[in-house]
């Protein structure tokens, strides 16, 4: 029984790259409009009552990446992209309307905040395994442009015209975006796989982020890659909440500055994401790009901390760019090991790890601030500036989260190096129907296939 064509096209990851392009947009034109809604409905515990919001929030994400991710595995990635962009968006128009229900939902909306993990599933089943890096780094280039332009826009718009008209431009943005998804984007899951997988049930074992972690940990290279994107995303999830007030109340950087400085440094991630990614893949191998990228997001965190001068803040800006490699070469490498039906629920599990990272990372941060009397708001000048300039360390946090990627760094060097699943493996999969098919991709109910790692390296 043949599904009507739905889409512009076959599949591709340019669709991809459009849906994310078009989310991140919507989001970058509130960056400017975000902190004064924050400051003026929480005025005393600003930075703190972030942290609570965006904990929820990533915790909700945690909880609810594996369970979208299988579910679009067996249902198809299209509805999927709807169902996470619409939800993750739904908070924008609210912002003026209703601050209370803005953060309010922001928080509930963390359930469905995992367009990544659908996103990268998607492009894992149009590309084959020797492009798939490249896709990957793509995509995650893609998530850079978007923010390259949009917060100078939203800036800019908000110091002429308004946050009224910020929020109205976002809202239309948003609005688009799940229009090319309704209209444009094709399903990328092949019409047999799905049908193979129709008779499976989702268990409540594939759904549990705590299940799929004990899974994970059956496999000893997709534990080192979990316990390796936790460690590294952690640091990365703090700074990206409070950098910015950093950059504007410690640093001194002026509104204007700050929007230069995230297009350049956006556009200084596009080129390390496209160019140097896929150049270092195809010379010094996956798990190598990995380690490289540790080493600039080490180098990018200990300068932020130790740096209390705006060119030193420029200049970790530049190797911050080329820290962005790490997650489009661990996604490679996460998708390698995974079999053709299973990208989603893989990807679902290393988004769903950041969107924990998300939570504990803001408000991790926001506590080492305010022990070490770090105080971040939009109205107050910053204490005791006079003590801060005699400061060792400025930016404790920053320095705390070098150590924390350290470590990573040396969880990855435990990684094995994979070796490429041979050409046709995945291929074959993809092409298999009937009753062969049905018994690969999916084991029947009690049967001793349903025990084996979530990501099955037979390389080890």
């Amino acid at each position: 029984m043949s599904q009507m064509q739905q889409g512009i096209g076959k599949p591709s990851v340019y669709h991809a790259v459009v849906v994310i392009f078009l989310e991140f947009f919507a989001w970058g034109l509130l960056t400017t409009p975000m902190l004064t809604v924050l400051h003026e409905t929480f005025p005393q515990h600003t930075f703190l009552m972030n942290g609570l919001i965006q904990g929820v929030k990533g915790l909700l994400s945690f909880m609810s990446a594996p369970l979208i991710g299988a579910l679009s595995d067996v249902w198809g990635r299209r509805s999927f992209l709807l169902v996470t962009v619409f939800f993750t968006c739904a908070p924008i128009p609210l912002m003026r309307l209703s601050p209370w229900w803005y953060f309010a939902m922001i928080s509930v909306s963390g359930a469905f905040s995992v367009t990544f993990s659908v996103i990268f599933a998607y492009v894992a089943d149009v590309t084959e395994e020797r492009e798939r890096s490249t896709a990957y780094g793509l995509v995650s280039a893609t998530f850079a442009a978007s923010l390259v332009t949009s917060p100078a826009i939203g800036a800019y718009l908000s110091a002429n015209y308004g946050d009224n008209l910020v929020v109205l431009v976002a809202t239309l943005v948003a609005l688009a975006d799940i229009c090319f998804i309704l209209l444009a984007v094709p399903e990328s899951l092949p019409d047999k796989m799905r049908l193979n997988t129709w008779g499976a049930p989702i268990s409540w074992e594939q759904a549990d982020p705590f299940a799929s972690l004990r899974k994970v940990g059956k496999d000893t290279t997709v534990l080192l890659i979990c316990i390796t994107v936790f460690l590294s995303y952690l640091p990365e999830a703090g700074q990206y909440s409070s950098f910015f007030l950093y950059l504007r109340q410690v640093i001194n950087f002026s509104p204007t500055t700050i929007a230069v400085f995230i297009g350049v440094v956006g556009i200084l991630s596009i080129l390390a994401q496209t160019l140097f990614l896929t150049l270092l893949m195809r010379t010094i191998g996956n798990k190598n790009t990995i380690l490289l990228g540790l080493g600039f997001q080490i180098l990018q965190l200990a300068w932020y901390g130790l740096g209390s001068e705006p060119w030193m803040m420029w200049a970790a800006g530049a190797v911050a760019a080329m820290s962005s490699i790490t997650f489009p070469a661990v996604s490679a490498l996460v998708s390698r090991s995974a079999d053709p039906d299973q990208q989603g629920l893989v990807q679902g599990m290393i988004t769903g790890i950041r969107g924990l990272c998300n939570g504990l990372g803001p408000a991790l941060y926001g506590f080492i601030f305010f022990l070490f009397d770090v105080e971040l708001t939009l109205r107050t000048a910053f204490r005791n500036s006079a003590a801060n300039n005699c400061r060792v360390v400025p930016g404790p946090p920053f320095l705390l989260g070098a150590c924390t990627v350290l470590a990573a760094f040396i969880v990855a060097l435990f990684i094995p190096s994979h070796q490429s699943v041979p050409a046709g493996t995945c291929q074959e999969r993809k092409l298999s129907g009937g009753l062969a098919g049905a018994h690969v991709n999916t084991p029947l109910p009690g049967s001793d296939e349903d025990f084996e790692p979530l990501l099955e390296d037979s390389t080890v």
